[in-house]
């Protein structure tokens, strides 16, 4: 096998994930290690009491030779997905019943794993492959499925195709499509996931014989100035959720008095339902170090930061090996790869606070201080952690430089739309068939990302809303399901890109509720510090609250469009200027929603309690009991096999009826 650059365009994204918890990753990585005698550079270094490689090509050829050798052995391989989706679905146990059944044919095989390839509605996931012939990926994989997979395939060489997902690579197999042509990953572009499913997250030699660190390397090569123009020109902007040019960003800090100088990457990703950082870290760390390195260079700083939250064992864990891998390299740390510039990074694990994820609470937070934002009217570029230049970006802008470096911005800027270059990672969940990671190039519609890279509605139900932007996000409407993806566009439909999660809801979802929930969720995350923040969200919680109850008024939607104009102009931080965003939005696009509530004390989704009722369809109901036996209150009557009837003076609306039904004869109506 010949081993393609890490920008290879080629480079197929290969199917595996997750974790469910650090120690059980932990415990397939090292028995991994253990079966695989190849080793690591990092290792061999350490063996031989060598110091800090003078080229990095001293890395790269051991690495790649041992990747070949793994590549073109006689020994098969098994991936598996190892990333948290992936554990949590049962991949570790998925990967123990697997050996078990090679061990029980005395079959010797590689173990490798990876990272999450999206597909985490079809997790844990499983690819084998045959020495000489074809890596195939199964998904759903349960023990049983797993034991039965090595069986066929690698003792009877039955490769069962009616359990296969899709094939990996060049080998193909008759009645397995390519993987790569699914519909949920045919239309996207892998440029920062390209090596999840790919490599081990773990190994420093695996992303080493991808090309790793080698934009670092011509990075070094240039003048400073030059790589900041280069990431200039690419027309990067920051993917976490505000969308500031990154090269301006990073000329700012170059250009401020002060020294020493820092740079930051913000991982702590705390929107709900969002899951595209934490991914990244989990599925390949270097790619974000070496990218902090590259900035780190540009800038000027020698020292940085990587602020995780809490909640990401697994990240944690994975970037620590990474970071001591590329210190053992001579990657990171004094002198790196011999050129005289130095630059060294630590792990912060933040509390969990949302408002965290704000630049200036982030700094004080690593400072040793309470989360709290400060008033930017300087800008934290001049005056940042310490009170020196601070350049912070998030996880996936820093992912996105190696590729830059070693591309070039030409090619960057080449994918997207004129204001909004290269790609972007959703996190797509909530009432779609296929939820996952997903990397679209900008420009790519809401449509295409929801009905064919996320398969449309399940249940044949009718789509409502897709909200972009996390908490502070807005909701869209079908009729703006054409708007392309790009910060500007969204912005024009009431929304925002913010970090990349999209959730999908349906007809069954209740607009005004969702507004509260959000409202509630940032409402609880605020600091408190200013007057508009703590105390108008807290109203518009309220007024909310009592429209879901049946006790709205007229003139309540007016007042919650006041407050949401308050929070806009004289909120201090982003948090507060942007947590109207889902009121204002379900306003103006579901305003109908807002008035049946109010005036008709009805709930057109049939989601918030007391505004709908149960009712039982004689046609269809068969007299089973079923229902009346869940019922806590004795509402429900009738004799054995005939219709059944529900007395609403004795309805709670607790749902146990609608439950308990096999037939669909309890309706919300």
């Amino acid at each position: 096998m010949t081993v393609s650059s890490r920008s290879t365009e080629s480079r197929e994204p290969v199917p595996l994930s997750a974790g469910r918890s650090e120690a059980g990753l932990d415990g397939r990585a090292a028995e991994a290690a253990r079966a695989n005698p190849r080793g690591t550079a990092t290792a061999e270094r350490r063996a031989g009491g060598g110091g800090a490689a003078a080229t990095l090509s001293e890395l790269q050829e051991p690495a790649r030779a041992r990747w070949d050798a793994l590549k073109r052995g006689d020994q098969p391989i098994i991936w598996v997905g190892m990333a948290t989706c992936g554990l949590a679905a049962g991949a570790a146990e998925a990967l123990k019943a697997a050996e078990a059944e090679l061990e029980a044919h005395g079959i010797a095989a590689h173990t490798i794993p990876v990272g999450c390839v999206g597909m985490c509605s079809l997790e844990p996931m499983l690819d084998v492959e045959k020495p000489g012939g074809a890596r195939i990926c199964y998904g759903e994989v349960t023990p049983e499925k797993a034991r039965e997979i090595v069986r066929s395939y690698l003792v009877e060489g039955d490769p069962r195709a009616d359990l296969a997902l899709g094939t990996v690579g060049d080998v193909e197999v008759a009645g397995i499509p390519r993987l790569s042509e699914l519909p949920m990953i045919a239309p996207q572009k892998r440029v920062v996931t390209g090596t999840f499913g790919l490599i081990n997250p773990t190994d420093i030699d695996h992303y080493l014989a991808h090309g790793g660190y080698q934009a670092l390397q011509r990075a070094l090569e240039m003048d400073p100035e030059a790589v900041l123009a280069e990431v200039e020109r690419s027309g990067l902007r920051g993917r976490g959720g505000g969308g500031f040019p990154t090269g301006r960003k990073w000329r700012s800090c170059r250009e401020a008095h002060g020294e020493p100088k820092y740079v930051i990457c913000n991982g702590d990703e705390g929107d709900p339902g969002a899951f595209m950082d934490r991914s990244i870290m989990e599925g390949d760390p270097h790619a974000v170090i070496e990218g902090m390195v590259i900035g780190a260079y540009a800038i000027g700083a020698h020292q940085g930061y990587i602020y995780v939250r809490n909640e990401y064992p697994l990240a944690v864990e994975r970037l620590r090996k990474a970071l001591a891998d590329a210190r053992e390299c001579g990657l990171l740390g004094e002198n790196i790869l011999g050129t005289g510039f130095s630059f060294d990074m630590q792990i912060n694990r933040g509390g969990g606070a949302f408002v965290c994820g704000e630049s200036t609470a982030l700094m004080a937070s690593l400072e040793g201080m309470v989360g709290e934002p400060r008033a930017k009217y300087i800008h934290t570029v001049e005056v940042g952690l310490h009170g020196k230049p601070t350049t912070l970006n998030n996880v996936e802008t820093w992912a996105n430089v190696p590729v830059i470096i070693e591309r070039g911005a030409d090619w960057f800027a080449s994918i997207g739309t004129e204001g909004s270059k290269g790609t972007k990672v959703f996190s797509l969940v909530g009432k779609v068939r296929n939820t996952g990671l997903v990397e679209v190039p900008m420009g790519m519609t809401l449509r295409e990302i929801v009905f064919e890279i996320g398969g449309g509605i399940p249940g044949d139900k009718r789509f409502k809303a897709v909200q972009t932007g996390g908490p502070s996000g807005g909701c869209i409407p079908e009729e703006h399901l054409d708007t392309p993806v790009d910060f500007d566009q969204l912005w024009e439909v009431g929304s925002m890109m913010g970090s990349g999660g999209l959730i999908v809801m349906d007809e069954d979802t209740c607009m005004v509720n969702l507004a509260r929930y959000f409202t509630g969720f940032l409402r609880d995350e605020s600091c408190g510090k200013c007057v508009p923040c703590r105390e108008g969200l807290a109203q518009m919680q309220r007024i909310l609250t009592r429209i879901c109850d049946g006790e709205g008024r007229e003139g309540d939607v007016e007042l919650l469009l006041h407050l949401c104009d308050v929070l806009d102009d004289a909120a201090l931080c982003a948090l507060g200027n942007t947590a109207s965003n889902p009121v204002r939005s379900t306003i103006r696009w579901f305003r109908a929603d807002y008035d049946e509530h109010i005036r008709e004390r009805h709930c057109p989704a049939r989601e918030c309690r007391g505004l709908f009722r149960y009712e039982i369809l004689a046609e269809t109901c068969n007299g089973c009991g079923a229902c009346r036996r869940a019922c806590p209150e004795d509402a429900i009557s009738g004799e054995r096999r005939q219709a059944h009837t529900l007395d609403q003076t004795k309805c709670v609306h607790c749902g146990a009826c609608l439950e308990a039904c096999r037939f669909d004869s309890v309706v919300k109506v």
